[in-house]
């Protein structure tokens, strides 16, 4: 980063290439400063109580959205049982297993008052990361005997990774399992949902006032106690602990590395927690942090607290929101519990009783169990992929029904697809110079740099061959990470040198210094900002079009865009934004978006298949066998009269000899 200061110091950022390093730490100020301005625009347009009452139907739409809970799953029986329980001298626990969707299983301990009158307000308990085969709630047990001890039925859930039966939470952080992102897929959805269904259950049980219903949990557990209670107003008080989060201040520190995905919503409506939050409001809340916690720290929550108090004063009640925060990493002490739960003790109960720990033995793991034995029909483990309704893609039969399909598919990938796209094209401070390299025998080379957005320089060589001719026909070669090997890779390209004008680009992180693990962060930071890592390179493909169009200004008249397995999916896509593209060459594509490249929600608008389709009548042309499901891009193409054609060689998708 001292590099890149000096450079902007002396002003001459763009009068010498950047090398990749470089242009990665470009790239994350890019980032930041991305992120600064969605924490910065939240409340655009909201300075009341009414903008807020006109805005908030449209905000809860689409933060359910970003959860893939809009529409909410149908709530199918329960099918609850008590498998099991036992009885001390101040409460009773029941053992408990339901399912919040068929084969979704969700196993939890409700700790009962002894002695109270029933019903007892309802706390649902979603806890955090705590690892064990008999569920995270062997570690939470002491929250399930206090809240019983004081009158009220406490229902402390697993998690759906750390439960009884094991599934998976961290599927982009530590499992590179980037095709979530294209199914707008986070955990946070799936936990949000069975906290809802565990108030459901709480619902059926007379000695239960599931009216009067709270909700808490500290880190993972405490973003999913946010979430819920703006998800579901049923949840009448909140204090999440341990879990707060603003975008700007979480990028811009590189905090998200160090979260789970259940941490955040992918962030396609570009919103902010405290907007989130504000769908609380005017329920109380009480926001619990600790000042050391790397996690969660006060750059991150407190922005959230001041957001939200404006709020809370539009409704009248500055009293029900607050937060708390203590000198301490992220542990549970007893000041946290005793800041969330005497603010449910106080609203929910009116009970101002000075919070005490609970004395007791904690009881084994065996005896807080649920299951015996474990479901055959368990969706758990592989829950994220069949948790979303995604579209079924078929051929359409006629010309004019495909063109009502692709309107739709267009208008789908514009609102949740491409929504992160920049709205202004920046200039492009071209740097370029003369490559001296043996590719001069076949055109003129050079080697150029420009910015595609703020922040952002791409790298690439141009080749402009001699004959005037051979200028009307362009070729763009996007570059994957993978076909970044070595510095003199022009074979593949010796065909076309002479007959095409050339740009071989490099889209933002294709050639970055990063690991895979930093690159996971990158791409769960992308999430954030309501993109993916994929969707920018897209941007950077269509500004190479622009480029080679409105920079180079040759007199070209046709462009084929060329990229070797994911990059052909990307190129699809631009050409199906950019109709001056008129032929896409693939190479080994994937058949699928669940195999590449990522894009924001694109398994719930349509799939490549069909991408490619919207092409046509543009040429399409492989040099590989195409994937099956591509036999709906062939069916539409017979539409058009045309084909998909299939070669051996990039000259022979090119037409080189014409």
């Amino acid at each position: 980063m001292q590099l890149l200061v000096l450079l902007l110091a002396a002003g001459s950022l763009w009068g010498q290439p950047l090398n990749p390093a470089q242009r990665y730490e470009l790239f994350q100020k890019n980032l930041a400063e991305r992120a600064a301005a969605i924490t910065a625009g939240q409340f655009a347009g909201i300075s009341g109580l009414e903008d807020w009452k006109k805005r908030r139907p449209e905000v809860k739409r689409q933060f359910l959205d970003m959860l893939g809970l809009d529409p909410l799953p149908a709530r199918t029986p329960l099918q609850a049982r008590i498998t099991g329980g036992f009885e001390r001298a101040d409460f009773r626990v029941e053992n408990i297993v339901f399912q919040s969707s068929p084969g979704l299983y969700v196993t939890g301990n409700l700790y009962l008052p002894k002695g109270a009158k029933a019903p007892y307000p309802a706390v649902v308990y979603v806890t955090g990361h705590s690892p064990s085969p008999d569920g995270a709630k062997i570690t939470y047990q002491h929250h399930g005997v206090w809240f019983a001890e004081q009158g009220f039925a406490a229902f402390v859930l697993d998690t759906i990774e750390f439960g009884e039966i094991g599934g998976l939470h961290h599927g982009l952080h530590n499992l590179g399992m980037y095709n979530w992102l294209s199914l707008g897929y986070t955990p946070a959805g799936v936990e949000v949902w069975n906290a809802m269904r565990a108030l459901d259950y709480l619902e059926t049980r007379k000695d239960v006032d599931a009216k009067n219903a709270g909700i808490t949990g500290r880190s993972g557990g405490g973003a999913v106690s946010w979430f819920t209670a703006a998800a579901d107003e049923r949840f009448r008080v909140a204090a999440p602990v341990h879990g707060t989060w603003a975008v700007g201040p979480h990028v811009q520190h590189d905090t998200v590395q160090q979260n789970c995905d259940c941490i955040y919503f992918w962030n396609t409506y570009q919103m902010d927690l405290p907007l989130v939050g504000a769908l609380i409001a005017p329920r109380p809340l009480r926001i619990v942090n600790a000042t050391k916690d790397g996690a969660f720290p006060p750059t991150g929550y407190r922005p959230v607290y001041e957001c939200l108090r404006p709020v809370y004063q539009w409704y009248g009640v500055p009293e029900a929101v607050t937060e708390y925060e203590e000198e301490t990493g992220h542990v549970d002490n007893p000041g946290y519990r005793k800041a969330a739960n005497e603010w449910l003790n106080r609203w929910m109960r009116k009970d101002e009783t000075p919070y005490q720990e609970p004395k007791f033995d904690r009881e084994t793991a065996a005896t807080l169990r649920v299951l015996k034995t474990l479901p055959s029909d368990s969706r758990n483990e592989a829950i994220h992929k069949s948790f979303l309704p995604l579209p079924k893609l078929a051929a359409p039969v006629s010309l004019p029904a495909w063109e009502k399909r692709k309107t739709a598919v267009a208008a789908g990938l514009k609102d949740k697809v491409y929504r992160a796209f920049p709205k202004t094209k920046e200039p492009f401070a071209v740097w370029k110079a003369e490559h001296k390299m043996w590719t001069q025998n076949y055109a003129d080379s050079y080697r150029v740099q420009f910015s595609t957005e703020k922040n952002v320089r791409v790298h690439g060589e141009l080749f402009v061959p001699r004959e005037e001719k051979a200028r009307q026909r362009a070729l763009i070669y996007v570059k994957g990470k993978d076909d970044i090997v070595f510095g003199v890779d022009y074979d593949l390209l010796l065909s076309a040198l002479s007959t095409h004008v050339v740009l071989v680009v490099n889209p933002r992180a294709v050639d970055y210094p990063m690991t895979n693990f930093r690159f996971a962060a990158t791409q769960m930071t992308a999430a954030l900002l309501g993109g993916t890592v994929e969707s920018l390179q897209l941007w950077d493909v269509l500004r190479a079009v622009d480029y080679l169009v409105d920079e180079e200004k040759l007199p070209v008249k046709s462009i084929s865009l060329y990229g070797r397995k994911t990059m052909g999916g990307l190129a699809l896509h631009a050409a199906a934004l950019d109709s001056r593209i008129t032929r896409v060459i693939l190479d080994d594509p994937p058949g699928s978006h669940w195999q590449g490249p990522p894009l924001l929600n694109v398994l719930r608008v349509t799939d490549l298949a069909e991408v490619a389709a919207m092409v046509a009548p543009r040429e399409i042309v492989s040099l590989t066998a195409l994937p099956e499901s591509y036999r709906l891009t062939s069916a539409v193409y017979r539409l058009y009269g045309k084909s998909v054609r299939q070669v051996d060689a990039l000259g022979q998708a090119l037409r080189v000899w014409e």
